[in-house]
């Protein structure tokens, strides 16, 4: 049931103005039918700027109940495999979580933890994914690359993944947040550490 009918449904039809309620809805409907929404918000507009100079106090609100922009119809398809890329992200998943497990069974020399985030990554795993596989590109000779400032928590996702690509290897994993001679992998994105891997600082600690 479209809304339409829902506020027609609502419509009290023992009261006077019923019927004329009735048919200004119907004569909306139709215009949505036959000359498209485009039309329809063009009418809705005068009417309600007729009414504003008219006099009428028409209470404003930026607020509209929430619908998809986007009919699905109109959606593309997604140009991945979906069903390998879950297989995937579940991979890299695992290894950020166990990467942040392993490095907290150290015991510095200096007590306490090495600390790490689990869930920070894991939350926005399927986002991050599918911008580095479909949409964010690279520096290269025809077009400069997109500029990503990750959420410094996430950081165990981006070196997740990198290991899969074979950028980093289970040493450094073994070394997440510990400088050992240019082989750890810094705590949160740090330039200055890993030149080669980050390009901004993108928390206090970079």
């Amino acid at each position: 049931m479209s809304s339409l009918d829902q506020a027609k449904n609502s419509v009290d039809l023992d009261n006077d103005e019923a019927l004329e309620t009735k048919e200004w809805l119907e004569a909306l409907e139709a215009v949505l039918d036959r000359e498209g929404p485009a039309r329809a918000h063009y009418l809705i507009e005068r009417l309600t700027d007729v009414a504003r100079r008219s006099g009428s106090r028409i209470p404003y609100s930026p607020h509209t109940a929430y619908v998809n922009t986007i009919p699905v119809g109109l959606e593309p398809k997604y140009p991945g495999d979906p069903v390998l890329e879950e297989r995937i992200r579940s991979y890299i998943r695992w290894n950020a979580m166990a990467m942040v497990v392993k490095a907290n069974r150290e015991t510095p020399e200096d007590g306490g933890g090495l600390g790490g985030h689990i869930a920070s990554f894991a939350s926005l795993a399927t986002m991050i994914e599918c911008g580095q596989n479909h949409f964010w590109k690279a520096d290269n000779e025809e077009q400069g690359g997109d500029l990503v400032y990750f959420q410094g928590h996430t950081s165990p996702g981006m070196y997740a993944r990198a290991y899969l690509e074979g950028r980093l290897d289970e040493e450094q994993l073994d070394n997440f947040r510990q400088e050992v001679d240019g082989k750890g992998l810094s705590s949160y994105p740090h330039p200055k550490l890993m030149p080669d891997f980050w390009q901004f600082p993108t928390v206090s600690m970079g």
